[in-house]
């Protein structure tokens, strides 16, 4: 009951009330007054006017007490709004009609940056990100209109620094209480800058990793029994050309898009994991694409929770599309297996030729050898297999005795095979075995070194065959000296060598010399006159009655005596000398000395030896000699044929002159025609 008397609306209606009694009771002492009443009256009426007014004033006391309530509790409400406001750890802002900002508590205000007296001085306009400003708009615009009591929404706000700063908004519309006009906005601001960046850098994961899925050709598969079923992810249905979701659902669908082969294997694999056999689900299968192709899938899973019966309740997996890795994988197959064919081709060719076959490594250590290459080498395969080349095999130059490199190529170069025809194979035990070989680089795709590939062959009797051909080619057949040929190839060279060293070794011989004139060989003594310096000398045999002894013994006879004559010519002179028949009974020979009475004492020896052999052929003895010319190798001496001309010349004064002597030939320089030959030189016959 007190509450209704003190209720300010009932006071208010009360004291008009009382007021307009008092007014009346006053009007109507007035009026009474002059009517002509009696005193009883008038006293009814005094009484009535005393107690409207001490109603009014008992009136007019609870009215002023109400309001002096009223103002208190405003006064502790806006104290507490205010120490609200202070103390809130959330910005609190009343923002005017126009935008502009009525008052702010300091947190706001440090949340900008601002102090609470320079952000009062601006308008949320000034504060808004410019991206944002239509928000703020359109809350104005609905309060106004009368749609809009209340609101909650996101927006940035920018810090005194210019920098942007997320924050939530919640606030409502202060209106008048009779009109319901706005009057004023107040809102709760939240800081949400941090939970913001971190949503913003969660996107950014969750981005890279659906475009690392997408990329890897891999999806993701969530199965959870409290929501019913599994769901994949957009990558992976997209891929087996499936819309989002249309897949989702049955937790056994995944079981029928697998390849009937596959099927019971990829079960198996499932049942296994559920029972805690294996540490997590993985199988490669077959899956159908929706178009009705085939696609390989390589599925991983795990169940990461279970009820208290140990019943799968989730489990979270990734599938990843591998059709391109089993078709390579297929191919792979394929190529191995040809492969696999084509080396033991390979390896059936290498132990079944006839060369012997050694194969290394880049380090040079031996990965491969025929039985050929161990029958050479003399060491067994599985004793080589793994060891350095050097302990295997080793290779000499036949001439020089220097080992044959078997190297890698240099990085970046040519790499052609090496080829030796002249090699040596030296055994462990010693033994050797003339090869030849040819080192072949292996070189992969890459241009980089893989080994070599040594190939040689046993060329002992090839070689030996090569060393009688080219002593053929070079010695006469009858008597083992040096043929024509190769005796005129090395004339020819101690000729150039001798021009070459420009050693002017001078024999001017005014004396043994023959002259033609009109055909008659004339024989004239004169002096000699000779200059040491000669390198060296040539001498021309040719034998003396020795046609006789083909003419009575036959060629049979001839033959045997060639070869005693050859003997006992190469007995007289040094091993450095050199000895040749040029053809029929003709000999000649290269002293190396170059001493010119030297090389006469030689002839002289030569002839006796030829002179004194006894020679018998059917019982029948027979007696031969020798007529020499000599001439001298010099670097003024002329062309080797010159030298040989001159020679053949002096022979022939010699046989002229009488048969088993020896003629000095003139040394090649311009001389008067009228100096006369040399006479011979007397020998034993």
């Amino acid at each position: 009951m007190w509450r209704v008397f003190t209720d300010r609306k009932f006071l208010r209606h009360a004291g008009l009330a009382l007021l307009v009694a008092g007014l009346c009771v006053v009007a109507a002492s007035i009026l009474l007054s002059r009517l002509d009443l009696g005193t009883e009256a008038l006293k009814l009426c005094l009484q009535i006017s005393v107690a409207v007014a001490a109603g009014a004033l008992f009136l007019a006391a609870l009215f002023i007490r109400r309001i002096g309530g009223d103002r208190r509790q405003i006064a502790e409400s806006e104290l507490r709004f205010r120490r609200a406001m202070e103390d809130s750890a959330i910005g609190i802002v009343v923002v005017g009609l126009d935008g502009r900002i009525i008052e702010t508590n300091p947190a706001f205000a440090a949340m900008l940056g601002y102090t609470s007296e320079e952000i009062e001085a601006l308008t949320f306009f000034q504060i808004t990100h410019p991206e944002d400003l239509h928000i703020g708009r359109e809350t104005m615009d609905g309060m106004r209109a009368g749609t809009v009591n209340s609101f909650h929404f996101e927006k940035r706000y920018l810090r005194k620094d210019g920098t942007p700063v997320w924050a939530h908004l919640a606030g409502s519309v202060i209106r008048d209480e009779n009109s319901g006009r706005p009057l004023y906005l107040v809102s709760q601001i939240e800081d949400i800058d941090a939970r913001k960046q971190a949503e913003a850098r969660v996107a950014e994961a969750e981005t890279r990793w659906n475009f690392a899925l997408a990329g890897a050709g891999q999806g993701v598969w969530d199965l959870d029994m409290r929501k019913g079923g599994t769901t994949y992810s957009s990558t992976w249905v997209k891929m087996l050309g499936y819309a989002d979701g249309e897949l989702d659902g049955d937790t056994d669908l995944w079981l029928t898009m697998i390849h009937p082969d596959d099927r019971e294997t990829v079960a198996e694999a499932d049942r296994s994991h559920l029972e805690g056999k294996t540490p997590f689900f993985e199988a490669e299968f077959r899956m159908r694409h929706k178009d009705g192709h085939w696609m390989w899938i390589l599925d991983r899973g795990k169940a990461i929770e279970r009820d208290e019966d140990g019943r799968l309740v989730r489990a979270i997996g990734s599938l990843t599309d591998i059709t391109r890795r089993k078709e390579a994988e297929a191919r792979l197959t394929v190529s191995a297996a040809l492969l696999a064919d084509e080396k033991e081709r390979l390896r059936v060719t290498l132990q079944s030729i006839g060369d012997a076959v050694i194969c290394t490594d880049a380090a040079n250590r031996v990965t491969f050898m025929n039985p050929v290459a161990e029958k050479l080498t003399g060491v067994a395969s599985g004793e080589a297999l793994g060891k350095m080349l050097g302990h295997v095999y080793w290779a000499v130059d036949e001439e020089t005795g220097h080992r044959i490199g078997v190297t890698r190529p240099a990085i970046g170069g040519q790499a052609p095979a090496d080829q030796n025809s002249r090699a040596v194979l030296i055994r462990r035990d010693d033994t050797r075995c003339s090869i030849r070989q040819v080192v072949s680089p292996i070189i992969n795709e890459l241009n980089e070194f893989c080994g070599l590939v040594i190939v040689f062959q046993d060329f002992t009797d090839a070689r030996a065959l090569q060393r009688q051909l080219a002593h053929a080619a070079a010695h006469d057949a009858l008597t083992g000296l040096a043929n024509r040929s190769s005796f005129i190839r090395a004339m020819e060279e101690l000729v150039g060598q001798a021009r070459k060293d420009g050693t002017a070794g001078t024999t001017k011989s005014v004396g043994d010399t023959t002259k033609s004139t009109g055909g008659t060989t004339r024989l004239t003594r004169g002096t000699t006159k000779s200059t040491e310096g000669s390198v060296h000398q040539f001498m021309f045999i040719d034998l003396d009655h020795f046609k006789l002894v083909n003419d009575t013994g036959g060629h049979a006879a001839g033959d045997a005596l060639l070869k005693r004559v050859a003997a006992a010519v190469r007995g007289v002179l040094g091993p450095e000398d050199i000895v040749a028949r040029l053809g029929g009974d003709e000999f000649a020979v290269i002293l190396k000395s170059g001493s010119a009475a030297g090389a006469k004492i030689a002839a002289r020896s030569i002839i006796d030896a030829i002179g004194g052999l006894d020679f018998t052929w059917d019982g029948r003895p027979h007696v031969i000699g020798a007529s020499i010319g000599l001439a001298a190798i010099s670097a003024n001496c002329g062309e080797a044929d010159e030298i040989i001309a001159r020679a053949d010349a002096a022979c022939y004064a010699a046989k002229a002159a009488g048969r088993g002597c020896v003629c000095v030939a003139p040394d090649g320089e311009s001389r008067d025609d009228r100096e006369e030959p040399p006479e011979p030189l007397a020998a034993a016959s």
